[in-house]
């Protein structure tokens, strides 16, 4: 734990996609005041998603080291993708790897998401994705590997004229699909992707009557936090995160333009 005037409560080591925009500013609203974050990029130079994304899983280990004797509490993988293409098995190998290596705790932000639904004991879950069909296809199985039912498929239009499909999306168009998956007979929705943006739903619908409303980034500062403050990762601990409570204003504050 850093003894700074950044990071006392703890600092996250985060590894993010070369070109991902979502990850540092929502957790930078998300993270207790007290928390920092040292951020290390997963660099490729593959031509498609699918094979940067597991390009990136080859280069974890590595990618982690650059943090060298940085005091980081927590290293936390904010990349769903490449957890459905080499499966939760060779998942848990490379956290487990990071893990002994730095003797620090390492989720991925699709494990941190697994815990997130055993917490509130989630079967059935509509998954709200950002992703093309290429990539769809292998993130069901994922899902279904841990026992979830996966009941929906669904989320915002990619926009491909812009640099990038996916970082390109805005918190309106997650608010509105999230919104078309509120009676969906299902116990949680999944929000996809470390980066489709996710804090405005969260904030918007915070307390509604639908399906517990999950996002991977949620999930992720959710489980790097809370062991550091000694808690729980429960029920009671995410629902604090999921009403948005302690971070909804610290967003509106940082971000007033993506809030409105």
């Amino acid at each position: 734990m850093s003894q700074s005037d950044y990071g006392a409560g703890g600092i996250i080591g985060m590894l993010t996609p070369q070109a991902n925009t979502t990850v540092e500013p929502e957790f930078w609203a998300l993270m207790p005041a007290d928390w920092s974050m040292l951020n290390a990029r997963l660099t490729s130079d593959k031509s498609t998603i699918e094979e940067r994304l597991v390009d990136y899983t080859t280069r974890f280990v590595h990618t982690a080291e650059d943090f060298a004797n940085a005091p980081v509490d927590v290293i936390g993988i904010g990349c769903t993708g490449a957890s459905y293409l080499i499966g939760r098995d060779k998942e848990q190998e490379l956290m487990a790897e990071i893990s002994e290596r730095h003797n620090k705790r390492c989720y991925t932000a699709a494990a941190a998401t697994i815990l997130a639904l055993n917490a509130v004991s989630a079967k059935k879950i509509a998954l709200l994705s950002p992703y093309p069909d290429s990539l769809n296809e292998k993130c069901v199985p994922y899902w279904e590997s841990f026992g979830f039912e996966v009941v929906k498929v669904t989320g915002p239009k990619l926009v491909e004229s812009k640099f990038h499909p996916i970082y390109a999306m805005t918190g309106a168009a997650t608010l509105a699909s999230m919104d078309a998956l509120k009676d969906t007979d299902c116990d949680a929705i999944v929000m996809l992707g470390t980066g489709m943006p996710t804090l405005l739903p969260l904030i918007a619908r915070a307390g509604w009557s639908g399906p517990v409303p999950i996002s991977c980034n949620l999930a992720l500062a959710w489980a790097c936090v809370e062991p550091q403050r000694g808690r729980q990762l429960d029920a009671s601990t995410l629902a604090e995160w999921v009403s948005a409570e302690e971070w909804g204003p610290r967003f509106k504050a940082l971000f007033p333009a993506a809030a409105d």
